[in-house]
């Protein structure tokens, strides 16, 4: 059994929260039972994710989109009452680390994306180095983005670029559509995220970089279960994912 301000404490040690400006609250987002026997870990605090964990008898769940986000109105109306009130109900808490998890240089999103994909980061670019570049394990681009939708597993929408042999790729998960220029200028190939918008397309074409958008949810599933598997290690509790 762990406390649950124990549980936060080792997040924010691991994670260091303060050092990023992020778009909502990282940390304990719900206060539920302070004793926690099993922690549950997900993406997203959607009421499916929230009805999973409480069925499988979690007493904390760790996420990586949680439930406040800035630029909302603050009213605890429809979803987010209704997701709110199944945590209180089921006195469970709730965690939520957004750009820390991202960006943690082993139990990170980027970083267990990577180890899947067989990319190792040697560096780091972009706003607040959230993104990873390293050395591409393929040549070619159909390789790459057959591995890529081998592991997780879904196809890319794959612009392609000139056509060049990869020698370096770049990769932010979720929706780092934005860090395609800072890719580029790192040297990338080809850059790895969850989506795409209009200017990227035309980017990847007049620059030669490739672009892959491979989902934003698909691209952030690894990040919480490794913390929450981390976490659990540490403090000798159970985890379930």
């Amino acid at each position: 059994m762990a406390d649950r301000d124990e549980i936060e404490r080792l997040l924010r040690g691991l994670l260091n929260p303060d050092a990023f400006r992020d778009y909502g609250p990282n940390g304990l987002q719900v206060e539920g039972r302070r004793e926690v026997r099993r922690l549950a870990s997900g993406v997203t605090a959607s009421l499916a994710t929230i009805d999973a964990a409480i069925a499988a008898g979690a007493d904390a769940l760790l996420v990586h989109h949680g439930l406040f986000w800035r630029g909302q109105d603050g009213r605890i109306t429809g979803w987010l009452r209704q997701r709110l009130a199944r945590l209180l109900a089921a006195d469970l808490s709730l965690f939520a680390y957004h750009l820390p998890l991202d960006a943690h240089a082993e139990l990170g999103n980027n970083a267990q994306l990577g180890a899947r994909l067989a990319l190792a980061a040697d560096a780091r670019f972009g706003e607040q180095d959230l993104g990873f570049v390293g050395p591409a394990p393929d040549a070619a681009l159909e390789a790459f983005a057959a591995r890529v939708a081998a592991a997780l597993p879904r196809t890319p929408t794959v612009v392609a670029g000139d056509g060049r042999p990869l020698r370096r790729i770049a990769w932010c998960t979720g929706g780092a559509q934005g860090l395609f220029e800072g890719a580029i200028a790192a040297g990338a190939d080809a850059y790895l995220t969850g989506e795409i918008s209009e200017p990227q397309a035309h980017l990847a074409r007049e620059t030669g970089v490739a672009f892959l958008a491979c989902g934003h949810h698909a691209t952030e599933r690894f990040g919480a279960p490794a913390l929450g598997a981390h976490v659990a290690g540490v403090l000798g509790i159970e985890h379930v994912n």
